[in-house]
């Protein structure tokens, strides 16, 4: 059964043309020995001295898909008596990387130690909010390549894998969450980048812009936004607000050049999103608010949370934990902590977050009080809608019911 598994690669613009061939010949041929689909993103940044292509198929066909394009391109240099060495380049999202690399950078070693080869991987600092993507290096000869090419995609998959089965739990545990939907992964992408059939080609290697993806581009969120009737919360969602603790050193990275990424990522998410003043001169630590739906704030935290790791403010092998702070009424606290400590020890054990509801708290002016939530991205979203189901429930207990027909209750007889 085939199925879609892209596998990026970079190649020198001056090999396009002899990759498609005399009216696409080329590119057909190899299409159907290797039975892929394959785009070459001939218009992306013009003047590049490097084109992306991007190629669907089994893990076979995409492996025999990319040798038949370097035994194109070694060809090619031949007769055109091109000297410099032509390595396999391939595109893998920065959230792969690390594992990839392995602690100490063992995985890594080991593969190039077991196929003979020489592996680099491009800095974080060439990322950007348009392009999520690490160029990965492979020098080596086209048998040595290949074997490595073919070790790094089990290791991608079975990355992928891990972290599918980990947001298939956590769309289980989330009540009418359409993870999916909300374009957590590109359509059609479960492999190595963005599947770019079919998507707007912003970025520098041709990923789309603004995903909240750990895996980059927006997938069909937009699209599916769009058409259909029903949003991936149901009903008419109430307006949250929650405020988000990051290091002092990210604001810049956050707000980005004249404000242009926050409010970039007010737009895609849909929320409200502002950096509070720092409350001292030396803080360590600044307040985003965010204020919007569920929907918004899962996609605002999400690009935050990935922002900060794209940036390196927590290393390439750290999770990101940050703290999050939600108001609640001051009569449903003792809900969320339940009796003896229940409710809240049951929602850290389910969902791998902290949840503190610090003692002898002063309600404010709306008599609301803080629950402060610390864990990495997806432990700190689970816990959050855990708590505004506690608080709808409570809510619900509080409405009068209604009477039949209108009329107020009539009193009881004695």
């Amino acid at each position: 059964m085939q199925s879609d598994i892209p596998l990026r690669m970079l190649v020198p613009t001056q090999f396009v043309g002899a990759i498609i061939g005399k009216e696409g010949a080329t590119i057909r041929n190899i299409t159907k020995q290797t039975h892929s689909k394959i785009d070459i993103h001939r218009k992306e940044n013009a003047g590049a001295a490097e084109k992306p292509i991007t190629i669907h198929s089994t893990p076979e066909g995409c492996l025999n898909a990319c040798m038949t394009i370097m035994e194109i391109m070694q060809k090619e240099a031949v007769d055109t008596k091109f000297t410099e060495a032509i390595p396999l380049k391939i595109l893998a999202h920065n959230n792969f990387v690390g594992r990839l690399i392995g602690k100490e950078g063992r995985n890594l070693k080991k593969i190039e130690q077991d196929t003979g080869t020489k592996i680099t991987i491009s800095a974080l600092l060439d990322l950007t909010v348009y392009n999520l993507e690490r160029t990965i290096t492979i020098n080596g000869t086209l048998k040595e390549s290949n074997k490595a090419l073919e070790e790094l995609m089990t290791k991608i998959m079975e990355s992928y894998e891990s972290d599918m089965a980990a947001m298939n739990l956590q769309s289980n545990l989330i009540p009418g969450l359409n993870l999916n939907a909300l374009g957590l992964f590109p359509s059609g992408a479960p492999g190595m980048g963005p599947s770019m059939s079919g998507m707007p080609h912003h970025g520098a290697h041709g990923g789309s812009a603004y995903g909240c993806s750990p895996y980059g581009g927006e997938g069909t969120f937009w699209a599916s936004m769009r058409s259909a009737s029903s949003q991936p919360f149901s009903g008419q969602p109430e307006s949250e607000t929650v405020h988000l603790f990051i290091p002092a050193l990210a604001v810049g990275a956050i707000i980005g050049k004249q404000g242009q990424h926050i409010k970039q990522l007010s737009h895609f998410a849909g929320a409200s999103i502002k950096i509070a003043p720092a409350e001292e001169k030396d803080s360590i630590q600044r307040v985003v608010i965010i204020i919007g739906t569920p929907e918004a704030q899962f996609k605002a935290q999400c690009r935050i949370f990935g922002k900060l790791k794209e940036e390196n403010f927590f290393g390439p092998k750290e999770e990101v934990k940050l703290e999050a702070h939600i108001k609640v009424p001051s009569f449903a606290a003792g809900r969320v902590i339940g009796k003896g400590g229940k409710t809240v020890n049951e929602l850290q054990n389910l969902t791998c977050a902290e949840v503190v509801v610090p003692r002898d708290q002063t309600p404010d002016e709306n008599d609301q009080v803080i629950v402060k939530i610390i864990g990495h991205f997806f432990a700190c979203q689970l816990a959050q809608r855990k708590i505004q189901e506690i608080l709808a429930q409570v809510r619900r207990q509080q409405q009068p019911k209604p009477t039949s027909g209108g009329q107020p209750p009539q009193p009881r007889r004695k």
